[in-house]
């Protein structure tokens, strides 16, 4: 099981190139300009789940649209857009870490010292969390080097 993730995530690797991502550049997909695919972010941190947002509860920041499921996930993103936001622009943590920008799935997630971290899928999430620390670090270096903050 462990050789087939490693195989479909390689083949999303190889595919997704290494994009030039624009100023504070946010993962929205292909076919809208939704945060997290519609997700809300802040569900994250009080229901620790991925949540569908509601189309009518919405903000704008860093060029995305964000989707949240109660008015008052969408007022306390507002008030601190940079607690709530995914890590990397919302892109996979994992493979960030070898400078690669890959979509998510975002039932795949980690709450870690406070901060979102999203996965391409469960399985790389189970992969990321063998070190996390070791990936942060590096993720964090390409993210700097890969976007303009």
């Amino acid at each position: 099981m462990k050789l087939i993730r490693f195989v479909i995530f390689s083949f999303a690797l190889v595919f997704s190139g290494n994009l030039f991502a624009e100023e504070d550049a946010v993962e929205t997909g292909t076919f809208n300009n939704y945060a997290i695919y519609g997700y809300d972010t802040v569900a994250y941190f009080t229901q620790n789940k991925a949540v569908k947002g509601d189309k009518k509860i919405t903000s704008e920041w860093r060029g995305a649209e964000w989707h949240f499921s109660s008015a008052e996930n969408k007022a306390m993103f507002d008030a601190e857009p940079e607690k709530y936001a995914p890590q990397y622009g919302g892109h996979c943590a994992y493979a960030m870490s070898k400078g690669r920008f890959v979509g998510i799935d975002e039932d795949a997630f980690t709450i870690r010292e406070g901060k979102l971290y999203l996965n391409y899928s469960k399985g790389v999430r189970e992969d990321w969390l063998e070190d996390p620390d070791g990936f942060i670090e590096k993720a964090d270096k390409e993210y700097a080097e890969n976007v303009k903050l």
